[in-house]
C-alpha cells in the first residue's frame, strides 16, 4: 500500500507537466493562425524608410525609389565637430542616411501611464478626435496658402483632419490661443527652414488666430527686411505682430540653412557661393531678438536643387575643392552639425533663447517620384499602422548632431510617417493634375501636430 501511494504522488507533477506542455501547444497553434499576430509580426515594416540622399529629388521618400549608385556608396561619415574623418577614423555615431533595418518594437506597452518621468513626446499613438481641426481651410485665407488648403482643392475626403498625436507618459493640453499668446507675451518665434518650415509657420497663424481673419495682427516684416524685392514672386519670409501680448512670428527661407552669398549681385544669373560652414546671415543678425528658434532642412539636400539653384558648395571663404566633401549626404552633415555647434555656442549669450531642430518630414512617393509619375492616392489613414513605440529618432542625423548641446530636437519624422493619407495628393485649386504633391501636406494637418508638440516643450 505505501509504495502505491508514493507512486502516485510521484505521478502527479508528471501528469501536471504533461497537461501544462499540452495546454501551451494549443495557446500556440492558436496564436500562430490568428491574424492579430500576422498583424503584430509585420508591424516593423511601418518604419522602414529607404536613403535620405536620391540624386534628382527630395530626401526621405518612401515607396520603389532607389538610390543612384553614385551618391548611395560612396558618402562618407561627419565626424561629431562636422569634418570628414580621415580613413582610419571613422564616428559611428555620425550618420548620413535612415537606418537600413527597424528596431524591434514592443506592442504591449502602455502608450499612457500616471507617470510623466518618462514623457516622450515622439513614441505614442494617433488617436480619433472629434474636436479636429483646430481650425477651418476654408476661413484661413490670410495666412494659409491656397495651394496647401486642401478644403479649396477638388480633394473629396477629409478624413486625416480627424485625428490628434497621443505621446506616451505626456500631458498634451488641447491647443488653446488665448494661453499660447499668454505664455508667448513679448516674445518672438522664428522658424527657418525650407517649405516644410513655411507650411509648419502658416499652421501656427492659423492655429493662434483659429483660422479667422484678424485686423489688429501687424505686418512687421521690414522690421527683419523681408519685404519684397522688386521683380521676385514673394519675400524671403513674413514676420506678424499681435499687438495686444507683443507675440511675434515670423518665417525666413532658408532650406540649407547655408549662407548663401552671390558671387555677382549685379547678375541675377550668377551662380551663389553655399557657404557650407556658415549658417545664415539672417539668422545671424537676428537671433538676439528670438526667444524660441525653430530650424530644419532636408529637402533641398540633392544634386537636382543645387544645381537648379546654381548653389556652388564653399568651406573656409572659398570655393571647396574637397571631393568627400561635395558628395551630397557629407555636405549636408557638414553644414547640419556646423549650424549646430554656432548655435549651441551662442546660447551661453542668450540663456533665454529656446532652440528647438525639427527632424524631417517624410515623404510618401509610390511607384516612382514627383516627376516620374509618383503618386500618394491612399486615403484610408493608417493602412501601416497608427503607433509608434521604436526608440531613437529615425532621423539620425539631426539626432546625432544634437547630441551633447542644449539645442532640443522636434522630433516628428515617424509619427508623420504613419500618415501618407494628410497629404496634397494630386488635388490642385484648378482640379486634377498629373503630378502629385507627395512631400506637402495638407492643412489643417499634420504640421498643426508638429505645433502642439512644440508648444509642449516651449
Amino acid at each position: 500500500m505505501k509504495s502505491g501511494i508514493n507512486y502516485s504522488f510521484r505521478g502527479r507533477p508528471i501528469s501536471l507537466a504533461l497537461a501544462a506542455c499540452f495546454l501551451f501547444t494549443i495557446l500556440l497553434w492558436t496564436w500562430e493562425s490568428n491574424p492579430i499576430a500576422a498583424t503584430l509580426r509585420s508591424a516593423q515594416e511601418w518604419y522602414l524608410m529607404p536613403s535620405e540622399f536620391p540624386t534628382e529629388v527630395p530626401i526621405g521618400s518612401t515607396g520603389t525609389q532607389k538610390l543612384e549608385e553614385s551618391e548611395g556608396k560612396s558618402s562618407t561619415p561627419i565626424t561629431k565637430n562636422g569634418t570628414i574623418p580621415n580613413a582610419n577614423t571613422v564616428d559611428s555615431e555620425a550618420v548620413g542616411s535612415f537606418p537600413a533595418k527597424s528596431p524591434e518594437i514592443q506592442h504591449n506597452q502602455d502608450v499612457r501611464s500616471p507617470s510623466s518621468e518618462d514623457c516622450n513626446y515622439a513614441k505614442g499613438r494617433w488617436v480619433a478626435e472629434s474636436r479636429r481641426p483646430l481650425y477651418s481651410g476654408f476661413g484661413c485665407k490670410q495666412w494659409l496658402s491656397s495651394m496647401w488648403s486642401c478644403r479649396m482643392t477638388q480633394r473629396p475626403d477629409f478624413s486625416y483632419e480627424g485625428y490628434r498625436w497621443q505621446p506616451v507618459n505626456c500631458d498634451m493640453p488641447e491647443f488653446d490661443s488665448s494661453s499660447f499668446l499668454r505664455k508667448m507675451k513679448d516674445k518672438t518665434i522664428a522658424f527657418i527652414g525650407d517649405s516644410l518650415g513655411r507650411q509648419q509657420f502658416q499652421s501656427l497663424m492659423c492655429m493662434v488666430t483659429g483660422g479667422q481673419e484678424n485686423p489688429e495682427v501687424q505686418n512687421v516684416g521690414w522690421e527683419y527686411g523681408l519685404v519684397k524685392p522688386r521683380g521676385a514672386i514673394r519675400p524671403d519670409g513674413w514676420a506678424y505682430r499681435f499687438p495686444k501680448t507683443n507675440t511675434t512670428i515670423l518665417y525666413y527661407w532658408s532650406a540649407s540653412l547655408c549662407d548663401l552669398v552671390p558671387l555677382n549681385v549685379l547678375d541675377k544669373l550668377s551662380d551663389v557661393a553655399m557657404h557650407l560652414d556658415r549658417p545664415p546671415a539672417f539668422m545671424r543678425r537676428y537671433l538676439d531678438r528670438f526667444d524660441v528658434l525653430v530650424l530644419n532642412t532636408g529637402h533641398h539636400w540633392n544634386r537636382g536643387k543645387i544645381t537648379a539653384n546654381r548653389w556652388v558648395m564653399h568651406v573656409d571663404g572659398k570655393p571647396n575643392e574637397d571631393k568627400r566633401i561635395a558628395e551630397i549626404p557629407n555636405a549636408k552633415n557638414l553644414t547640419i552639425h556646423n549650424v549646430v555647434r554656432w548655435l549651441d555656442s551662442q546660447l551661453v549669450s542668450h540663456p533665454r533663447l529656446k532652440a528647438f531642430f525639427r527632424t524631417i518630414s517624410p515623404r510618401h512617393f509610390y511607384n516612382g517620384d514627383w516627376n516620374t509619375g509618383g503618386s500618394c492616392d491612399n486615403t484610408i489613414p493608417f493602412t501601416n499602422g497608427s503607433e509608434v513605440t521604436q526608440e531613437g529618432s529615425m532621423d539620425q542625423t539631426i539626432e546625432s548632431a544634437l547630441k551633447g548641446t542644449k539645442i532640443k530636437i522636434l522630433d516628428i519624422t515617424a509619427l508623420s510617417q504613419l500618415r501618407d493619407e494628410a497629404h496634397m495628393s494630386r488635388y490642385t485649386a484648378r482640379g486634377i493634375q498629373n503630378t502629385s504633391d507627395c512631400l506637402h501636406w495638407c492643412l489643417p494637418g499634420i504640421p498643426d501636430t508638429w505645433n502642439e508638440l512644440l508648444v509642449a516643450q516651449i
